[in-house]
């Protein structure tokens, strides 16, 4: 039994067309909003005390390590996500992965990364050194902190929740429209880098220098095999050559995964 084989939507999920892990993820999302509201009241005060005593939160510096330890985690999980979104069409490790567990895989990293993005944003919030608004904090160009940086990350945060969302919404707005909003996860995946390097106080720091340049390389490489491998499939046609068996290869596995995904 293989790893795409673990779990298959249920009857309720196959008739609505609603994931329950998307489900399940909002109200994390939810539980989480309402326990740091619960937290910052004058109810939540004893547990506050509590954490802050253990993790020492009430140093000027807690919060900024916490957004900074979320924003290199969403970083990570953003180039996987965006890695594995351009091994899937590239072939590039041929069959040794299923297409099913290898869209099911790259559908969790999605939901995963943004977790930690949101972290990475909403933190801020509770920073005592230099607090952020929630408005600053949604609006890009606005903050108080490097607002044309920090509003290039808030740009790449919509883009991925938008590329995320619409694995949920493919059989409503179509494959071609899921296709060209997946697009955009390049988009947004540069401009996470950007944000990274002008925006984050830890990008002079030479081990995350390199973390950003050897992580960006992949990507503009894959980036490159994928659109040549395009290329080549769409253009060297000729019947009875290599090129045209090539050709039929790319095109059935093309039809095979887009079955996968129309599950």
């Amino acid at each position: 039994m293989s790893l795409s084989d673990s779990r298959k939507p249920t009857r309720r999920e196959r008739k609505s067309g609603i994931s329950y892990d998307l489900v399940v993820f909002v109200l994390l999302l939810i539980g989480a909003t309402f326990a740091g509201r619960y937290l910052v009241s004058t109810a939540g005060a004893p547990i506050r005390q509590a954490l802050e005593s253990l993790f020492a939160l009430r140093s000027d510096q807690a919060m900024w390590y916490l957004t900074r330890a979320a924003g290199i985690m969403a970083y990570l999980l953003l180039w996987l996500s965006t890695v594995w979104g351009l091994v899937i069409p590239s072939k590039l490790f041929g069959e040794v992965l299923s297409g099913e567990f290898s869209f099911d895989f790259h559908k969790f990293i999605s939901l995963f990364s943004l977790g930690f993005l949101g972290l990475h944003i909403f933190v801020l919030t509770a920073d005592r050194y230099l607090p952020f608004s929630v408005v600053q904090l949604l609006v890009p160009f606005i903050a108080p902190y490097r607002p044309l940086w920090v509003g290039v990350g808030i740009i790449a945060f919509y883009l991925t929740l938008l590329v995320t969302v619409t694995f949920y919404l493919r059989k409503q707005i179509g494959m071609k429209a899921f296709r060209v909003i997946h697009y955009t996860s390049l988009v947004a995946y540069f401009a996470a880098v950007i944000h990274a390097l002008m925006a984050g106080t830890d990008s002079s720091l030479t081990a995350l220098s390199l973390l950003y340049l050897v992580t960006s390389a992949v990507v503009v490489f894959l980036t490159v095999y994928w659109l040549v491998r395009l290329w080549v499939s769409r253009t060297l046609k000729t019947p009875g050559t290599t090129s045209a068996r090539y050709y039929d290869d790319h095109h059935r596995n093309s039809q095979i995964d887009e079955a996968i995904l129309r599950k």
